[in-house]
């Protein structure tokens, strides 16, 4: 059964645990601004001697993350302590493909993640080697009829996707994201690598684990739960994130059953 923290708060469980996966966008901001409660969370962790991992599916580097939370505000203690999909899929990336050519599927912005390869970069799609989606681009952003036209034509090419989540609130408007190309691409018969949460080698990537009693807080329960289910670990669900409709419409224990999950703790937002 989950257990409801709005009244008690995550300061009623937090002795319990050594680790703390949290996830950002949707429990630590909003993509434009922080949430005062939950950087005090933070610091009541920090307090505590807590370890914190701050893991979010974004498809960049960690040091672009990490700046991007400094221009929010988020003091460095705490934005220095980010592991993004983005740095998990470039470590792969490094090893297995640096010296293979590649056709981009994502905004400009995300060009970072390929600098130290980017003359691998093609333009012609059905001549590269491999596909590296990062999300959708600035000009088809809206539906992904595009994307199923686009990538009809390169099955039988490996994708490498840097961001499993489907969709993301910024602020109040709901934005596609790299997985929801990627599932497109299955959809249609294609092969895809996913990188960050829910898929379990993320987590190994960011920390040592071992020995650790975890608690991994997000918004996200195709991703943040699912892939705290997948480890083992206990998971706490921020309600007013992108399930925000869905559980105000549904009784939350089937909205479990829905996504075949299990969730420990529930809170509204992340408040001490």
């Amino acid at each position: 059964m989950t257990k409801n923290l709005d009244s008690l708060g995550l300061k009623s469980i937090a002795d319990q645990y050594d680790l703390f996966f949290i996830d950002l966008w949707g429990v630590v901001h909003n993509g434009i601004n922080l949430y005062e409660d939950s950087v005090n969370a933070l610091q009541k962790l920090a307090d505590k001697k807590k370890e914190i991992v701050l893991l979010t599916n974004a498809p960049r580097p960690n040091n672009n993350v990490i700046d991007f939370l400094k221009r929010m505000g988020l003091d460095k203690k705490f934005s220095s302590k980010v592991y993004t999909s983005g740095e998990a899929a470039l470590e792969y990336l490094n090893k297995k493909y640096k010296n293979k050519s590649f056709f981009h599927i994502g905004p400009p912005r995300d060009s970072g993640l390929y600098n130290n390869f980017k003359n691998n970069n093609i333009l012609n799609i059905k001549e590269a080697e491999y596909l590296l989606c990062t999300g959708l681009f600035d000009e088809h952003d809206k539906e992904l009829i595009y994307y199923k036209t686009l990538l009809q034509k390169v099955i039988g090419k490996i994708m490498i996707c840097t961001n499993p989540d489907l969709i993301v609130d910024r602020g109040k408007k709901r934005e596609f994201c790299a997985g929801s190309v990627a599932k497109v691409y299955e959809d249609i018969g294609g092969k895809v690598e996913y990188f960050g949460k829910p898929y379990p080698k993320v987590y190994n990537q960011s920390t040592n684990i071992n020995n650790k009693k975890v608690l991994c807080i997000g918004d996200n329960l195709d991703t943040d739960i699912r892939g705290a289910n997948k480890q083992n670990f206990d998971s706490f669900l921020i309600s007013d994130g992108i399930h925000k409709q869905e559980i105000s419409n549904e009784k939350f224990e089937k909205i479990k059953k829905k996504y075949n999950v299990e969730v420990d703790y529930i809170q509204k937002k992340l408040q001490w």
